[in-house]
């Protein structure tokens, strides 16, 4: 009890500090749009001399015709895009104009988050790390938002964004030292493989049970609006955790409770073997943000252009307005779910390499690239040599790295070691003395 009492004062004190420093000149920019109740949001007068639906629950009108409403209202929610598929912009007023400097960042992250992917993977089937899942396919729903984003915003991932945290600045050392859980992983070698997460970079560490993060996002969304800081937050996940009941949660309250939150949903076509076709019969994950309440976009997400616009202007609004907006990013994901799963026993090869070689958003933006005479085959060539050699220097590294000590198994949960816990540590030194010819303890940090 002693613990938690203490632990209530810090977070009243450290709470109190973050108000006093969002300062005055960002109090008054934003205090008329705090908590704002629009007249849509208000329970309009009964009037019972009116012949209209006075209903609480829904604004429309009576109708003496009955006829159900079709699944589909609108033929299809359009696709934005700017560039083509040979990284031709289309419409020039949708250009967003970024510098030779932006661009060759956005695809030498993207080709550099692909080295990482290949690297990690063949070290996962040479039985060098547990597990690993590769972004092959989604680069561009990765830079593009991570681009558009303000470095105080606050990421809540699924497990297919290291782009997004690679953007943002987190060390090829931390990549790697998490995957092979040293003596270096933030996580202390606590989570399994691409589990990734940093406190300096705003990137809530990533959690297996798939779709929690959704629900977290829009409370810490609202608290973010409760602080005026102008500040958002953003979730990511695939379509496939759309299916589960914490997305409903999630997307009602953060439209009920106006939250600055951007929903991104990385729609790549399958849920680990389970094709879209099989997950749904509506229109895709957008459609569903109107009956929330939410505005919604469908993006190409294979154009990295297209993908910065929709983020950039919903970040924008989410922090003026303090609403929540829905992103969906079509893409498609050409490696396998992971290391645990072989994606030919359910689609073919021919599928797989239509993405691949025909629509892949590295080659669209290096097309873009080339055009305006920005990257030429020997760029190309050299950078390729560079960031392998740089991943691979990264890699070697944490191999040599010792492992964390087995004393941080105990740590972190309480701000002081409790009773149980103290027991818990000398059964398992008892254990590893007794048995030490089985645990190399020279292996491990001291």
């Amino acid at each position: 009890m002693a613990a938690v009492s203490s632990m209530n004062k810090m977070y009243g004190v450290c709470f109190h500090a973050v108000r006093q420093s969002a300062g005055l000149k960002a109090s008054r920019l934003l205090q008329h749009r705090a908590f704002r109740v629009t007249a849509v949001h208000r329970q309009q007068p009964f009037d019972s001399s009116l012949e209209k639906p006075q209903f609480p629950g829904a604004s429309a009108e009576f109708v003496d015709q009955l006829e159900f409403i079709q699944p589909n209202v609108i033929s299809g929610i359009p696709v934005y895009r700017v560039m083509d598929r040979q990284g031709n912009i289309i419409n020039p007023s949708q250009d967003p104009q970024l510098s030779k400097e932006t661009v060759l960042n956005f695809y030498q992250k993207m080709t550099l988050l692909n080295t990482m992917d290949r690297i990690l993977y063949e070290s996962q089937r040479q039985g060098r790390i547990s597990f690993y899942m590769t972004n092959y396919g989604e680069e561009g729903t990765h830079i593009g938002s991570a681009a558009a984003l303000d470095p105080s915003d606050m990421v809540f991932g699924q497990y297919r964004e290291a782009g997004v945290l690679m953007y943002r600045g987190f060390p090829l050392d931390l990549f790697m030292a998490q995957c092979y859980a040293n003596a270096d992983d933030l996580g202390k070698g606590r989570q399994m493989p691409v589990h990734y997460g940093s406190r300096d970079l705003n990137f809530v560490t990533i959690s297996s049970p798939l779709a929690t993060q959704i629900p977290q996002a829009a409370g810490a969304a609202y608290a973010v609006k409760r602080e005026n800081m102008n500040r958002a937050v953003i979730c990511y996940f695939g379509e496939g955790a759309a299916s589960e009941g914490d997305a409903h949660a999630g997307f009602n309250f953060s439209a009920t409770l106006e939250c600055p939150l951007i929903f991104f949903c990385r729609n790549n076509g399958y849920a680990i073997s389970t094709p879209t076709n099989e997950q749904y019969r509506g229109d895709g994950i957008a459609a569903r943000g109107p009956g929330y309440g939410m505005l919604s976009i469908r993006v190409d997400g294979n154009d990295v252009f297209a993908v910065y616009n929709a983020t950039k202007e919903a970040r924008r609004r989410a922090v003026a307005e303090n609403q929540p907006f829905l992103i969906e990013a079509m893409t498609y994901r050409i490696g396998h779910h992971s290391t645990s799963d072989d994606s030919s026993a359910y689609r073919s090869v021919d599928e797989v390499n239509y993405w691949d070689k025909q629509d892949h958003p590295i080659s669209r933006l290096r097309h873009y690239m080339t055009t305006r005479g920005w990257w030429s085959e020997d760029d190309e060539r050299s950078w390729r040599k560079q960031s392998r050699k740089t991943v691979m220097e990264a890699f070697e590294r944490a191999e040599r790295r010792l492992k964390p000590n087995p004393d941080l198994l105990f740590t972190d949960v309480y701000q002081e070691m409790t009773p149980n816990l103290d027991k818990q540590r000398e059964s398992l030194w008892r254990h590893v003395q007794q048995y030490k010819e089985h645990y190399p303890l020279d292996l491990y940090d001291k």
